[in-house]
């Protein structure tokens, strides 16, 4: 290899453990927000009178501000639309960085360096997918959940500022 090729071969093998580590982190928060969403469906199906986040917001500030309820609403989801667009990335960066030393390692003819690096591989690539796959089923839900309570909580607002016609 020639001196750029081989500095640009030490670079992406710099970033194999923070992306690694990365994955991880994006899986177990994924675990983390899944549960969440559990409790937060069982707690809709036990106690449907219960405060959303909105209502909350809404309380918090006294009145029902439009805009700072659809801010209210991205803070929910921002989480979850991170990791889900973000893991497969991470996931392919992950799977990209071994196969250049598994590619070298079967040149050799060295199988077990190279199922070792495959190894590393396809199993980054599979956490990614999976903690993108959780964190998008949570988001399409709770998104649903939230646009449904806004809209309620707009509908209400309008209904207490229209006055009600005079029987004539």
């Amino acid at each position: 290899m020639n001196q750029l090729e081989q500095w640009l071969y030490s670079i992406t093998g710099i970033f194999l453990t923070p992306v690694l580590l990365v994955l991880i982190l994006m899986f177990v928060y994924a675990l983390f927000m899944l549960g969440q969403f559990l409790m937060e469906y069982v707690q809709r199906r036990t106690r449907p009178e219960r405060t959303g986040p909105l209502e909350r917001v809404a309380r918090h500030h006294g009145r029902i501000d439009q805009e700072q309820l659809e801010l209210a609403l991205l803070k929910q989801t921002e989480w979850p639309r991170l990791i889900n667009r973000i893991a497969p990335m991470l996931g392919l960066i992950a799977t990209m960085i071994p196969m250049g030393p598994a590619l070298m390692a079967v040149a050799a003819g060295n199988t077990q360096s190279m199922a070792d690096n495959l190894v590393v591989a396809f199993s980054a690539v599979i956490i990614a997918l999976l903690a993108a796959s959780v964190s998008y089923w949570i988001l399409s839900v709770r998104k649903r959940w939230l646009l449904e309570e806004l809209h309620q909580l707009l509908s209400q607002q309008e209904a207490a500022s229209v006055p009600l016609k005079e029987a004539a």
